[in-house]
């Protein structure tokens, strides 16, 4: 099957955007806490605007379109589905659990390792039941965020973090600590999430059928009314509720930005495929981050935390003052730390350090069942 080039563009962009939200908690000496936007003046507000949330439904929408294009190839070679795909979301999940451990709190991978499993039950399932699942995920979610921002604005409850110490003067041993004792305050996001991933997924794997990928009048009339409803609709709304205040923040956060990343996907998508000749720098570092997201992700939010935390440089506290503008001087030093690092591994190797980690897990069941197999047939033929 043909490698889709906007597809590792688009993940580059949505690893490196993720990066852009997380470096706001990174970056602060409260740590996770200063994701509620306490303190946020006017620039930062803006700035975090630009990434809030929206990077994680472009991720997690990629994420839909990788499982309907895994389902595509156990269809084209006979294989039962989801099969070993089982084995896959479960590594997954045991790679978030490490992240979530030994690095930073807010880990994506066993959301959507969970997510995954749900989906891939779905998948193949007729048009009819994959949007009556979608129609319930789409009411789940909107009625929780809406309960939660009514709580919010007239029911006296608060979005609250650590304490700010832990990750100003705290050791890693007791962040991991801190991280083990409140895992069910810091899991409580991928619970919420649930039914919004479950929607993203669904409709990743159905904008792969309807065409979002293809060169196509088809493909370009999708794009454009993703670009329209993300960007020209969804985009503006979001601007407001950035300023709205911490009362809307679920709106801000999980309501509004998988809308705008609609409009992402469709405008990555539309300028990788008007793009001719060789790939220039930026768009070949895009390209291979996407080819070794899962690495990218994992040690970039591992480099903001030496960098930032007390137990690393304790750049948060340093430069606390110069905040925003340093903030964006350490997103791009790290992206570009990322990009080229991630270039220069693909010069002898196929996939990221982690996603060859990841694909021998994967695949030594299935060789040891291989050659069980194979030794039961050689038994029986004697």
């Amino acid at each position: 099957m043909r490698r889709i080039e906007a597809l590792d563009v688009l993940r580059g962009v949505a690893i490196m955007g993720t990066l852009g939200t997380n470096i706001w908690i990174f970056t602060a000496p409260g740590g996770p806490a200063d994701l509620f936007g306490a303190g946020a003046g006017a620039a930062e507000t803006f700035l975090r605007l630009l990434t809030n949330g929206k990077f994680l439904g472009l991720l997690t929408l990629l994420f839909g379109v990788g499982l309907e294009l895994q389902y595509r190839s156990a269809l084209r070679r006979g294989r039962r589905w989801p099969g070993w795909y089982l084995w896959r979301a479960a590594l997954l999940c045991a790679e978030g659990l490490l992240h979530y451990l030994l690095i930073f709190e807010f880990d994506v991978l066993m959301g959507y390792a969970a997510t995954s499993v749900i989906v891939a039950y779905l998948i193949g399932r007729s048009d009819r039941v994959v949007r009556a699942w979608m129609a319930a995920m789409a009411a789940l979610h909107l009625t929780l965020v809406t309960a939660g921002t009514l709580a919010l604005l007239y029911g006296g409850a608060a979005l609250t973090g650590p304490p700010s110490t832990l990750y100003a003067e705290g050791t890693w041993l007791e962040q991991v600590r801190s991280r083990i004792e409140l895992i069910a305050v810091y899991r409580v996001e991928a619970v919420f999430i649930l039914p919004m991933g479950v929607l993203l997924f669904l409709l990743g794997s159905r904008l792969v059928r309807a065409g979002v990928f293809e060169s196509s009048a088809r493909g370009t009339r999708l794009r454009n009314r993703l670009m329209v409803l993300g960007l020209g609709v969804a985009l503006p709304v979001n601007a407001v509720t950035s300023f709205a205040g911490p009362g809307w923040f679920l709106v801000d956060r999980y309501l509004l930005p998988p809308l705008v990343a609609l409009g992402l996907l469709g405008l990555v998508t539309t300028v990788v495929a008007g793009l001719r000749g060789e790939p220039g720098v930026l768009r070949r570092g895009l390209s291979d981050v996407g080819r070794t997201a899962l690495s990218s992700y994992v040690f970039q939010n591992l480099v903001a935390a030496a960098l930032c935390y007390g137990w690393g440089l304790g750049l948060a506290v340093r430069f606390d003052a110069a905040r925003p503008w340093w903030v964006i001087g350490a997103w791009a030093g790290i992206c570009a730390l990322f990009m080229t690092g991630a270039s220069l591994w693909l010069r002898r190797f196929d996939r990221g350090p982690l996603e060859l980690v990841w694909q021998w897990a994967y695949r030594l069941p299935q060789r040891r069942a291989a050659a069980e197999e194979d030794r039961v047939t050689g038994t029986a033929a004697r």
